[in-house]
């Protein structure tokens, strides 16, 4: 068995009180994805014309999460990584297009939401729930 302690994202080890340091994340635009290198292209055949085109489109849509949902997320695991909550993630990443129907995706909530109950009851703690739905399409 080692006698390391596992250390946190912070590099605080997990007996420690976590540090409140600003992790510095690069700064994301709509188009900085573009500069990623490409390590598996399914659009290698897609004509640029048509991308361009879905590329219009989806940036005319309002986004999928409001930017106060991922401030208030934030909040919340910076509470499971100090211990005051716990972390239940739970979702399909390889749902077929016939799974992405309301009623299949509202039962697999159902079912998180039931676990999370369970989890909170038995933990004495607050449950994050974070679902990840139809994540392979992204």
């Amino acid at each position: 068995m080692s006698s390391e302690r596992p250390a946190r994202a912070d590099g605080s080890e997990m007996n420690e009180e976590p540090s409140n340091k600003k992790v510095k994340r690069p700064g994301w635009t709509p188009n900085s994805w573009k500069g990623k290198a490409i390590k598996h292209d399914p659009f290698a055949t897609v004509k640029p014309e048509s991308m361009q085109q879905v590329e219009q489109k989806l940036s005319s849509l309002p986004p999928l999460v409001h930017p106060n949902e991922v401030k208030k997320l934030r909040h919340l695991l910076a509470e499971v990584q100090q211990g005051k909550r716990f972390l239940l993630q739970g979702g399909d990443c390889a749902e077929r297009f016939l799974d992405c129907q309301p009623d299949v995706i509202a039962a697999k909530l159902k079912i998180l939401l039931q676990m999370s109950l369970v989890v909170s009851w038995a933990g004495l703690k607050p449950t994050v729930r974070v679902g990840r739905m139809a994540g392979q399409y992204a």
